[in-house]
């Protein structure tokens, strides 16, 4: 059923897709500003007046954009003597920003309720300063880079900066005059279609005469500096430089036709604004975030002295209606119900309206045969007199006075018909596998049966009687809905239980002539049969199976009867015997050995005898090295290591047999210990070392001992051996004899160790 609520659910456009580019950068968050000053002293001796300036920034607190900028610099220009430029005099740096607050989101219609991912946060920079009383304008501005993406009235929003500014005119200078200061700010949130009345007028301490109206807001700085490329305190960067950016800035650029800065919401009729109360009014109907401006020209004696201006965003959004009525039946249209019954006159109306803790008074009231009953429960229950069509109306909050906006009203249609009730029955001969023929036999008090479906779960039918046939055996729901002719509507399941004899028995064998021992993969094809049904194999060599698809491994040579019988759950069997089916042939014995059994890298030729059974040729691959066709050959292997040997060997009637052996060809090693040398630098068997072949050796040690027991060198290293000095140190060992003792690892693995002497001559 489709709820009403669920059609006033609001739908956010405001989806803030805020992209923050990092540390004081493109800051994708501004979302408005004011400028206001007050007037502290005047010294007319001196020809200065001391004025206070509240710069106040807005941000959108929702987004991941950037936070206030905790330090800012300012810029003051005063208007050159003949009025065509602005002239830089200071900058005001390093104002921190101070008081940050949310700003309250105000509802006056307690049953709108509106989205939650919307705020906005406001911070000031307050500065006081001291200038000096001038025949011209001063003007201050701040200048940051950049406003929200998601802003739909501006041209490329998201480059689009902002500078907020103030003029001083020489009157207020000479006057001591205080800016105007606007009261309140706009509403956070404004709800689409909903009345926006908003008084956005300003308080002047001074009484000076204030009118209000729309205008352009300025834009300011760029992008550079925002993604590490640039200088962001340049005119196009995110935090221009008051010194080197002056005055005049650009107004925003709106999107025309649809807006401009006297109409920056569009829609149709736009909003408005009231130049003598600052009453801002209309009913907003397009959702999006738009920038609006509005400025306050404060006149003194007919005279413009001054001005104040706001840069703020209007978020307009679907809210939701918090009161809505609702109720468990069919949805028509906005507020109309129809809800069918079908041979029941006693009718329980479930009520589903929202939001429960606005609904204080619930009215229902039902006309029955030009009688009215009224009830004031939630919900109720209504016996009708027959069969026939009624009206009735749920309003909420009927009599509550002042709940004008929580009041919500939906009508209602009861139409009564005669009952309708789905039946059928159906028919197959129990152990034959073929189709089903169903017979439709609902009923209805309002005539025949105007629609059939059938679900197979497999396929369905629109036929009153189809006839239907299930491609495999099992238990099948099998569903019938009917309708009558007033959409009366009911339905029936019934469990089909399908397990007829297979109407064919089909076998596959992977082969039919094996080769022993036969490994036979019987892919039973039969049909309709499933893991339910029960299977008797007979291999015809005195084994049985009983799954369904075996796999048998046939150990002697001959031909084999194969039988199958097949069972379902219903007792239905069926079977067949397929004669001399497989076949099982004689296979071959790979077999074979080798001389030296201990190959190395110097008997490294290796003599291949044949020792195979039944075998009439044969084929030699000696790893990835090379192959063979003789039935004994030889083979040389040119490197150390280990070498897979492969002989297969193939009979007279292609049955094939293999034999793999690993070949382990070692490095010989041969060493030898000199029984003298003479360490006296003269080029010739200065060092005490093993001589032969190290290839492949592991683990080497070699100790010397003087006669004394005392070891006097140590090395692991073959290639290191005793120069004559004792061990760790640079003394010379006396001529003599020592003991050694050498040990290792060889190729073939084994421990070697060698023990003797050597004479030491100098």
């Amino acid at each position: 059923m489709i709820l009403r609520n669920f059609v006033y659910r609001f739908i956010m456009v405001l989806g803030f897709l805020i992209i923050f580019f990092g540390q004081k950068l493109q800051a994708l968050h501004i979302i408005g500003g004011e400028v206001s000053y007050s007037c502290i002293s005047q010294d007319t001796a001196k020809k200065t007046v001391t004025l206070q300036f509240i710069f106040t920034m807005y941000r959108d607190s929702k987004s991941s954009g950037a936070n206030f900028d905790t330090f800012a610099d300012f810029g003051i220009y005063r208007k050159s003597v003949d009025g065509g430029s602005w002239i830089y005099y200071k900058t005001v740096s390093n104002i921190q920003v101070k008081d940050i607050n949310d700003v309250s989101i105000v509802q006056t219609n307690p049953c709108v309720i509106i989205p939650l991912n919307v705020g906005v946060q406001k911070g000031t920079y307050t500065f006081t300063v001291t200038l000096p009383i001038i025949d011209q304008n001063y003007f201050i501005s701040y200048q940051r880079c950049c406003r929200n993406n998601t802003i739909l009235n501006l041209v490329v929003p998201g480059d689009t900066g902002a500078a907020f500014t103030c003029e001083v005119t020489p009157e207020a200078q000479r006057t001591c005059n205080s800016s105007p200061v606007f009261k309140d700010f706009p509403p956070v949130v404004i709800c689409a279609n909903h009345a926006l009345t908003f008084d956005h007028s300003a308080i002047d301490v001074d009484g000076d005469s204030l009118v209000y109206k729309f205008c352009a807001p300025l834009t300011a700085g760029g992008k550079d500096g925002s993604d590490g490329g640039g200088d962001a305190s340049l005119c196009t960067g995110v935090s221009p430089s008051p010194r080197n950016c002056p005055p005049p800035y650009d107004e925003v650029r709106f999107y025309a036709p649809n807006y401009s800065y006297d109409n920056p919401m569009g829609g149709n009729p736009q909003i408005t604004i009231n130049p003598n109360t600052g009453l801002i009014t209309g009913v907003p109907n397009l959702l999006g975030q738009y920038v609006v401006g509005v400025c306050v020209e404060e006149y003194r004696n007919g005279k413009l002295i001054g001005y104040l201006k706001r840069d703020f965003q209007f978020n307009v959004t679907s809210c939701e209606d918090a009161v809505v009525a609702d109720m468990k039946a069919t949805l028509k249209d906005g507020n109309s119900y129809e809800l069918i019954s079908c041979g029941e006159t006693e009718i329980n109306f479930v009520n589903e309206s929202t939001d429960k803790r606005f609904i204080k008074q619930y009215y229902w009231e039902f006309d029955i045969s030009g009688e009215k009953k009224v009830f004031s429960t939630r919900d109720v229950n209504v016996k009708f007199p027959g069969l026939g069509i009624y009206n009735a109306v749920m309003i909420l909050n009927k009599d509550i006075v002042g709940a004008e906006d929580c009041r919500d009203t939906a009508s209602i249609t009861v139409k009564i018909f005669p009952s309708i009730e789905a039946n059928y029955s159906y028919h197959f001969e129990r152990c034959v596998a073929g189709p089903i023929t169903f017979m439709d036999s609902s009923f209805s008090g309002a005539g025949p049966i105007q629609k059939w479906k059938w679900d197979f779960k497999q396929s369905t039918s629109n036929q009153t009687n189809p006839l239907f046939e299930f491609e495999k055996p099992g238990s099948y729901p099998v569903t019938l809905f009917v309708e009558d002719v007033n959409n009366c509507k009911d339905t029936l399941t019934k469990v089909i239980d399908y397990f007829p004899a297979a109407k064919l028995i089909v076998v596959d064998p992977n082969t039919f002539i094996g080769c022993q021992p036969a490994n036979i993969y019987f892919n039973n094809l039969s049909q309709p049969i499933d893991e339910t049904y029960q299977l008797e194999w007979h291999f015809g060599d005195g084994e049985m199976g009983d799954a369904l698809s075996p796999t048998h491994t046939y150990q002697d040579i001959g031909s084999y009867n194969v039988f199958l019988k097949i069972t379902s759950p219903d007792g239905c069997s069926t079977e067949k015997l397929w004669r001399n089916l497989i076949k099982v042939v004689e296979s071959p014995q790979a077999g074979f050995s080798f001389t030296p059994e201990k190959p190395n890298s110097v008997q490294n030729t290796v003599e291949f005898s044949d020792e195979s059974l039944n075998a009439n040729s044969y084929f030699w691959k000696f790893d990835s090295l090379g192959i063979s066709l003789l039935q004994n050959p030889q083979f040389t292997f040119r490197d150390t290591g280990d070498f897979q040997v492969t002989q297969v060997v193939l009979h007279t009637n292609g049955c094939a047999d293999t034999s793999t052996v690993l070949i382990h060809v070692s490095p010989l090693v041969t060493l030898f210990m000199p029984n003298a040398f003479t360490p006296n630098n003269d080029g010739l068997n200065d060092v005490y070392a093993p001589v032969g072949n190290f290839f492949g050796i592991n683990e080497y040690t070699l100790s010397i001992f003087n006669r004394w027991g005392e070891r006097v060198f140590y090395s692991e290293d073959v290639k290191k051996g005793w120069d004559g000095y004792r061990e760790n140190s640079s003394v010379l060992a006396p001529p003599g004899v020592y003991a050694f003792v050498v040990t290792y690892i060889d190729g073939f693995g084994e421990k070697n160790a060698l023990k003797g002497q050597v004479t030491l001559l100098r």
